[in-house]
């Protein structure tokens, strides 16, 4: 048996802890059992910051009620001998983020596993320094951030094996609702007006955004096409998002304007990346087609239909029933 690589596991979204490294000690504000909406909102008038400052909010551990048995079935199936371990970590990051940014922190958690790996004896016994690469497993929005970091990073990514859970590669209806009104099957509990406000200045969660057209049924057409236009969306998450900017931002002469302007900014992002995630193939990473396993949901719901019609005379989202 030849060199068993080490493996990577990049959870979903919302399935990392947060901790607010100013209070001391620290202090968890998302968590399974934990979760601070009002503290995790990032400044509108700079998204890589929190709402409400000071504070210094940095990943923390991914969820164990999800991953832990997963986790320890990968070390113990992947190890042939107890005293011979294959290494395998968990990538915990800050989901809220653009996932360029993720996909970049993901790139030097690489590179330190690798690192860490050459250190084993048994490793270098089997001469991995010679063929230092990583296996990546990604669930959920995890497997879109591994495609983005692939994509980036070509044939110059240390990657053997890829295997992605329930991806949704070309985006989700479920992040649309998820903006629109706060609810979504995107693993949070009941919805709340605070998680609402938290959910539309959150970058990533706009990076999963679907581009395609195909279950989105639009009643009119001067409705744009597109949900990366903002002409399509109903306007209270302008409304809210000035609202927002009112109550966290700083002073602005034309609010709506400022509002306006962020939203157009986060579909603008998100558009980009999608452009990059729809266009990636396996060889710009040097990869095959039995190097990546793609394992799709089964006997799950999920989103397959968006109506938007104008009932009001504006936009306004029509969610359709959930589909098998």
């Amino acid at each position: 048996m030849g060199i068993v690589y080490p493996v990577i596991l990049v959870p979903g979204i919302t399935a990392t802890y947060l901790r607010d490294e100013y209070p001391l000690p620290p202090e968890d504000i998302w968590k399974v059992i934990k979760k601070k909406y009002e503290r995790l909102a990032l400044h509108p008038n700079d998204l890589r910051y929190e709402a409400i400052e000071p504070a210094r909010v940095v990943p923390g551990q991914i969820y164990e009620i999800a991953y832990e048995e997963l986790v320890e079935e990968l070390r113990y199936n992947l190890s042939a001998r107890e005293d011979e371990p294959v290494p395998v970590y968990p990538f915990g990051y800050d989901w809220r983020m653009p996932l360029e940014i993720v996909e970049r922190q993901l790139a030097d958690f690489v590179d330190e596993v690798i690192d860490r790996t050459k250190l084993l004896k048994h490793y270098h016994k089997a001469g991995y320094q010679n063929d230092a690469k990583v296996n990546l497993v990604g669930h959920s929005m995890g497997g879109v951030v591994i495609t983005g970091y692939l994509e980036r990073t070509g044939k110059q990514a240390p990657v053997a094996k890829v295997a992605t859970l329930a991806t949704p590669f070309q985006g989700s209806f479920e992040a649309v609702i998820k903006v629109a009104t706060g609810t979504a099957n995107l693993g949070s509990e009941a919805p709340s007006s605070r998680e609402r406000e938290t959910a539309r200045i959150t970058p990533a969660l706009y990076h999963l955004i679907p581009s395609f057209s195909h279950g989105l049924e639009v009643t009119t057409p001067t409705i744009p096409r597109s949900l990366f236009d903002p002409g399509a969306w109903q306007p209270t998450v302008v409304d809210s998002i000035s609202e927002f900017i009112r109550t966290k931002g700083l002073p602005t002469k034309n609010r709506k304007q400022a509002a306006n302007d962020l939203f157009a900014a986060l579909l603008n992002q998100a558009k980009s990346h999608r452009d990059r995630i729809d266009g990636f193939k396996l060889a710009k990473a040097g990869l095959k087609t039995q190097d990546w396993l793609a394992v799709v949901g089964t006997d799950t719901k999920t989103r397959v239909r968006l109506k938007i019609g104008k009932p009001g005379g504006k936009p306004e989202f029509i969610p359709r029933s959930c589909m098998n």
